[in-house]
């Protein structure tokens, strides 16, 4: 099953790693590290909750003035 990983730097080092299907959020020292913890966590939420068909999410980018 493919899913969507987004990943952020974090402000204490590091990587936050989201999985918007399920909601399931982590983090590791490296981008590796981060996507593993995903992917155990995801398989973990699999497991108790399933998944719901749904179309894969749509991933953009948006602008926001500089002054907000």
């Amino acid at each position: 099953m493919q899913l969507t990983a987004v990943l952020m730097r974090a402000d204490e080092g590091g990587f936050v790693a989201l999985n918007p299907e399920t909601g399931t959020t982590t983090q590791g020292d490296t981008l590796d590290e981060a996507i593993q913890n995903l992917q155990e966590a995801t398989g973990l939420y699999l497991e108790e909750f399933g998944l719901t068909p749904h179309d894969a999410p749509l991933v953009t980018t948006f602008t926001v003035p500089a002054s907000a």
